[in-house]
């Protein structure tokens, strides 16, 4: 065998074989790595961890608001009541205040203790029993507080449906700026997860934010989303309500942790 370098060397058989079985046994078999730095390998698996858990992560927030958004539609729809949002409204909600955070959600750096983990099964589904119950937990807790306000605006407050509609809209996204700080972790407390592991999330959180304000203030954008600035006491309130779903799966991490 060589000697151990810097580089890796491949000597290629000078004669071709058939290519069966046995012959690129015999391929591989005359392959020779020549780099002792065995670092390198410990570091692209770990890389690999991080990216896999970043993917969950992802899947998670997408999962979990889309199921929120289904079940406060169907649940107005079985209650007699109007949709809660426009069509324009939810897109505005997916793709603009929910994508900027999906994108920044994706450069979360990797949690400590990610090479203590048991190597993970090539044909496990992603959607194992962590994910289904975080999902289905998150997406009822906001899809309830969401109908919920909608609900109370109509039947308790009277509110004219544009004008609920904004507020509900604007909850969602709040909902969504608090909920993807949960999905930082699946496992470790939101609390405990520094902010300095992901500077780009705690920006796109600012700039989702940021936007859909900006567009309660710009008359075009009024037109187009159907909205109108809120007073400070209603954005306040909506907030507290919103830190609901911080609380809820704060309790699932808690429990599943026990179990």
């Amino acid at each position: 065998m060589r000697e151990f370098g810097s580089h890796a060397k491949i000597n290629s058989p000078q004669k071709r074989h058939p290519k069966n079985g046995k012959s690129r046994a015999k391929e591989v078999a005359t392959m020779i790595v020549a780099d002792d730095n065995f670092a390198s390998i410990v570091a692209g698996v770990e890389e690999g961890r991080i990216a896999y858990d970043n993917v969950r992560k992802v899947i998670y927030l997408l999962i979990s608001t889309g199921a929120a958004e289904v079940m406060m539609f169907l649940t107005a729809i079985l209650t007699g009541l109007r949709i809660p949002l426009l069509p324009v409204q939810l897109l505005w909600l997916n793709l603009v205040t929910n994508g900027i955070q999906d994108v920044a959600l994706a450069f979360e750096g990797g949690e400590p203790g990610a090479m203590k983990k048991k190597p993970r099964r090539p044909n496990e589904s992603i959607f194992d029993s962590q994910m289904v119950w975080q999902t289905v937990v998150s997406g009822l807790t906001i899809g309830g507080l969401a109908f919920g306000l909608w609900y109370w605006l109509k039947a308790f407050q009277g509110l004219e449906e544009t004008a609920a509609r904004n507020l509900v809209l604007l909850l969602m996204v709040l909902l969504q700026n608090v909920h993807v700080f949960n999905c930082r972790s699946e496992t470790t407390s939101a609390f405990r997860v520094p902010f300095r592991r992901n500077p780009l999330l705690i920006a796109g959180v600012l700039i989702a934010q940021g936007v859909h304000i900006l567009s309660m203030y710009l008359p075009p954008m009024q037109k187009v989303l159907q909205v109108a600035p809120v007073t400070l006491a209603q954005w306040l309130s909506l907030l507290v309500l919103a830190l609901v779903i911080l609380v809820v799966m704060e309790t699932f991490k808690w429990l599943r942790a026990k179990a």
